[in-house]
């Protein structure tokens, strides 16, 4: 199977975990940031597949943040995403960001929203892809600036922003303090995905369902733990976000081979495949199709089946969903 070749949907990618090293050595060089030689910085920025846990893997995304500052750097590394995306065939990205990460020195939400907005719209004007932009409020800050950055990001939900996530380190019984936000959200029009049930909490996943209404999860993994959770997946058909080579990294799973996804698709949940990071995970779409279909003996068909479920699921209009199926038919 050619992979490279064949047409891929990417649900789940962060903006900070993906930028490129080149990228950031130059713009931390700009900013007179001290960074050593190049190399140095690559092998700093992606988390080995020995690493301990996901808060050391989330570790990787700092230097990432620091030259993301400024709006010229947004746009530009927005799109160098988009662009490394297209060239490997992906035709529909979602790329998700916390845009409180962005304002530490002076920028205004507005600002970063059409930082990031521009480099996603001047990809799509360039590559035959498509995307749309998910906002991420992260569980480690302080809430007093959510309802702000909802509310702001609303203005731009007919113009690239189409979701609302909750991210970065999972603790159990997250779901209520952030419903508030995530009702608010909702109300205004975004749609909804979570990151829930990454490091050992389904019932995690449970309640991002249950009391947030989420129609997306992200990872998902320890529903295999927690059958209520799984049924309450499997029911109300709510889409896995599988990011593979990360659930290995962050200790999700203990080995590819050991990895669900491959029961969860023969129990017929809505599993995806994608990359999360693709540069703290060392990764590609086309490495993480290549990896699952090859470690679970999958058939194209089967592949089929998977790129058909991130396009019914995707935070899209339907004449762009029946663009991307006519693709893999």
């Amino acid at each position: 199977m050619n992979y490279k070749a064949l047409p891929k949907i990417d649900l789940h990618c962060h903006l900070d975990g993906s930028v490129r090293p080149e990228t950031i050595f130059e713009l931390a060089i700009a900013k007179g940031i001290q960074v050593g030689p190049i190399e140095d910085l690559k092998t700093s920025l992606i988390a080995p597949e020995d690493c301990p846990s996901l808060d050391e893997y989330l570790k990787r995304f700092d230097l990432a943040n620091q030259v993301m500052q400024d709006e010229d750097s947004i746009e530009r590394i927005t799109f160098e995403i988009f662009e490394d995306a297209a060239l490997e065939n992906v035709k529909y990205l979602e790329l998700r960001f916390g845009p409180l990460l962005h304002v530490l020195e002076g920028l205004s939400l507005d600002q970063v929203y059409k930082a990031v907005i521009g480099g996603m719209n001047r990809a799509k004007g360039k590559y035959e892809i498509q995307g749309g932009i998910i906002i991420a409020a992260l569980r480690t800050m302080p809430v007093d600036r959510l309802d702000e950055m909802i509310e702001i990001g609303a203005k731009y939900l007919d113009k690239g922003i189409v979701g609302f996530d909750l991210a970065s380190s999972e603790v159990a019984g997250f779901a209520d303090k952030f419903k508030p936000f995530t009702d608010k959200a909702r109300n205004l029009g975004y749609k909804i995905t979570i990151h829930a049930g990454e490091t050992g909490v389904g019932q995690n996943v449970y309640d991002a369902i249950d009391l947030l209404g989420a129609e997306r999860i992200g990872h998902g993994i320890y529903i295999k733990d927690h059958k209520a959770a799984y049924e309450l997946v499997e029911s109300s058909q709510a889409v896995l976000e599988v990011c593979p080579s990360s659930n290995v990294q962050t200790k999700a799973v203990a080995s590819m081979e050991a990895h669900p996804i491959n029961d969860f698709y023969k129990d017929n949940l809505l599993v995806t495949i994608n990359t999360d990071n693709r540069t703290v995970s060392n990764t590609t779409m086309t490495k993480e199709v290549k990896r699952v279909i090859e470690t679970f003996d999958l058939s194209y068909e089967d592949y089929k089946i998977i790129y058909k479920n991130s396009v019914k699921r995707a935070f899209t209009s339907d004449e762009i969903k029946r663009k991307l199926l006519s693709i893999i038919e």
